[in-house]
């Protein structure tokens, strides 16, 4: 399973241009409020219980902002709730305590888990509450989907909108996919005519292919199908940085319906530099006809 493995503390552009400019303030870098649809730089803060996150750790992952503060009686309840997210996998917690060290370690639900996410406190949190939080609303939660954009936004500790942030996190998970498949070939050949099967993979924004593994696709064919090779690989497969192409080509001199089928295998690397192993079943049906 991918993992991440590395914890450098990089950030997107956005918020390092916004850190070079406050470094000497503990005041957050980033204090807009969040807005559905859009996207939103993560604040820059200067005190954290376990280092800060990691913009690489978080490629690819669901990210949840949760903001609490010691004796709101809401936070110690939705924290149990925050740290089951974070336990459905590819979810990437920061949170912010309005409080001290101690207070963001009785809230703190990623519990020093490498890559898991951070958690933040002092003047900078005090100062981010301040901007974003309306009315001093909480817990409140940012919920920005993998493609850095706020999918939702919840305040206080009301189940409903509980219910309704989890229920969104779970949704955005599922529909995380690292890579997608495409078999293409006729659908009509003659009957000795040399044809082209060919594979197509895209990869993830946030992943790139990586020789780790070498790939291929290995072919299960029909009595009466003859290709190059039982095997797609080598100078047979195209790599760009997130892009794959098999081709191999085929002919069969027997009219009929046939299917050809094959398992492809290949290894990708996430910016955290964890490499990941992807595999999937390619089919492709045709007919030989004059």
């Amino acid at each position: 399973m991918l993992r991440g493995m590395d914890r450098a503390v990089t950030w997107p552009l956005t918020a390092v241009v916004a850190l070079a400019a406050v470094a000497a303030l503990a005041a957050p870098a980033a204090a807009q409020r969040p807005e559905v649809g859009q996207p939103w730089p993560w604040p820059t803060i200067r005190d954290w219980v376990e280092g800060a996150p990691s913009g690489n750790d978080a490629a690819g992952k669901v990210v949840v902002h949760w903001f609490c503060k010691p004796r709101v009686a809401d936070c110690p309840v939705d924290l149990a709730r925050v740290y089951n997210l974070r336990e459905l996998g590819n979810v990437y917690v920061i949170a912010y305590v309005d409080g001290t060290r101690r207070d963001a370690g009785k809230l703190d639900p990623v519990r020093g888990e490498v890559g898991a996410g951070g958690v933040a406190y002092g003047k900078g949190v005090k100062a981010l509450f301040k901007a974003i939080v309306p009315g001093g609303a909480l817990p409140m939660s940012v919920v920005v989907d993998v493609d850095g954009k706020v999918a939702h936004v919840s305040y206080t500790g009301d189940p409903d909108q509980l219910d309704a942030r989890d229920q969104k996190v779970r949704a955005l998970v599922g529909a995380i996919k690292t890579f997608t498949v495409a078999a293409t070939g006729p659908s009509r050949v003659k009957p000795g005519e040399r044809f082209e099967l060919a594979v197509k993979v895209e990869l993830a924004p946030w992943l790139a292919f990586d020789q780790s593994l070498a790939p291929e696709v290995k072919l299960r064919l029909p009595p009466d199908l003859t290709c190059d090779a039982a095997t797609i690989k080598g100078d047979d497969i195209k790599l760009m940085q997130r892009s794959l192409t098999a081709t191999i080509g085929c002919k069969g001199a027997v009219k009929g319906s046939y299917e050809a089928s094959g398992s492809l295998r290949f290894s990708y690397r996430a910016p955290s530099k964890a490499i990941g192993v992807g595999e999937d079943a390619v089919r492709w049906k045709f007919a030989i006809a004059p």
